[in-house]
């Protein structure tokens, strides 16, 4: 694809964008070292549980799926900006406590359940607003642009969090600190979201209070394929996204017999895939559907090498490319979805994109989490890679299945309004 007028940083120009930026990537290291911290503390109060590390995700992202919906319609109903400092406000507090709770050797496993499903109940109304703030913070121009940048930004976290995450729970002796960095980091968040200028933000009208808002935006997507297919797409590769995360300590404990550092190195090495991934999706200008389906095939291909790698410096090599295909399907469909959608049904389409990409966790992680105690790690992420490829082809066929039908029904209408 061409590269946008402007270099691969030009979103960094917009003012509001650059205070979002800057405090995304202190927030993300710190979610990464809590993410990290949250794994290896579940299994230490499990005695090594795969089965309670897939159900403390599976928590996470239940909510998402039973209530995502309504939050992408929150997003279009109020101002995106203040929902997200509420919300961010909640996911500090959260982390402090749970923090609290570790450093004070009070913690149980069921404390984390609590904790993770409550992140997922805020995360219903955060993650649709954030996602769909970004638009009017630059625009369409640069949507693409900013959407990359987010990308890495996120990746780059994911780089350093767990490595630093790995170092300090080694030279501090356990993971309540880890929380309380996160805790901290939100400050950051909150100082950018507040030193916004509201006369650059491009916001849509609010959406007035109505009956049938939900059904509006699913019957807005099933009659647009363009929407229809990243999001069906992202659907099924997700149902084993996150359980790939978490296979990564599984692999790294069980396979190769690493300790917190070295795990720590293995989430850092997909996320450098993940980052390189991202840094050439910000020189696209629009996102192919070549790339889309690409992307999803090559994910799926490179989880069964990681799976077959006999040896851990083949492991880590092989998670690179990993990384890389599944942050070009993830930016390419969050990139098609924004840029297809109206800026009136915004916050719904990207409710339903964040539940489909989310919510499938709590059925992909406890299935391969279960898989991998019967198997073993290995045969977990194996599965996974022939399941993904497999949704990848159910999903380009349900969007010819819906389109044919969608199509159908309006001639049909057609047809009946030229007869009358």
């Amino acid at each position: 694809m061409p590269e946008a007028r402007g270099g691969m940083f030009r979103s960094l120009r917009n003012h509001n964008y650059r205070l979002f930026a800057i405090g995304g990537v202190v927030s993300n290291v710190g979610g990464w070292m809590q993410r990290t911290a949250q794994d290896l503390l579940v299994l230490d109060l499990t005695n090594g549980s795969a089965v309670a590390l897939g159900v403390t995700t599976a928590l996470q992202f239940l909510p998402l799926l039973l209530f995502g919906l309504w939050g992408g319609m929150l997003a279009d109903r109020y101002p995106k900006r203040r929902l997200l400092m509420v919300a961010q406000s909640l996911m500090g507090v959260l982390a402090l406590t749970m923090g609290l709770l570790v450093v004070t050797g009070n913690a149980q496993f069921w404390h984390v359940y609590v904790m993770a499903f409550v992140l997922g109940l805020i995360s219903c109304v955060e993650v649709p607003t954030r996602q769909s703030f970004v638009v009017e913070m630059v625009g369409r121009k640069d949507l693409a642009n900013a959407v990359a940048l987010n990308a890495s930004s996120f990746n780059l976290a994911r780089v350093v969090g767990p490595a630093v995450a790995g170092v300090l729970i080694s030279a501090l002796g356990g993971t309540g600190p880890m929380f309380l960095v996160n805790a901290l980091s939100f400050v950051a968040v909150l100082s950018g979201l507040a030193l916004m200028r509201a006369s650059e933000l491009t916001a849509p009208d609010p959406l007035p209070r109505a009956k049938g808002q939900l059904r509006e935006g699913l019957r807005y997507v099933l009659d647009r394929p363009d929407l229809l297919l990243p999001i069906l797409l992202v659907a099924f590769v997700s149902l084993f996204t996150q359980s790939f995360s978490m296979s990564i300590v599984l692999m790294a404990r069980g396979v190769f017999g690493a300790g917190a550092s070295s795990f720590g190195v293995a989430s850092s090495m997909f996320a450098v895939g993940a980052l390189g991934g991202a840094l050439m999706a910000a020189r696209r200008v629009r996102p192919s559907r070549k790339l889309l389906i690409g992307g999803a095939v090559s994910f799926g291909l490179f989880q069964i090498a990681t799976g077959l790698a006999p040896w851990y410096p083949l492991y880590l090599l092989f998670l690179i490319p990993a990384g890389v295909a599944l942050i070009s399907i993830n930016t390419a469909a969050n990139t098609s979805v924004q840029l297809a959608s109206s800026p009136e049904m915004r916050g719904r389409v990207m409710g339903i994109y964040v539940l489909v990409f989310t919510g499938g966790a709590p059925i992909g992680a406890p299935l391969l989490g279960w898989i991998s105690e019967m198997g073993g790690p290995r045969m977990g992420v194996m599965i996974g890679g022939v399941l993904t490829i497999a949704g990848t082809g159910a999903a380009i066929m349900l969007t010819r299945v819906i389109g044919r039908r969608s199509r159908a029904a309006v001639r049909g209408v057609t047809a009946a309004a030229a007869g009358a």
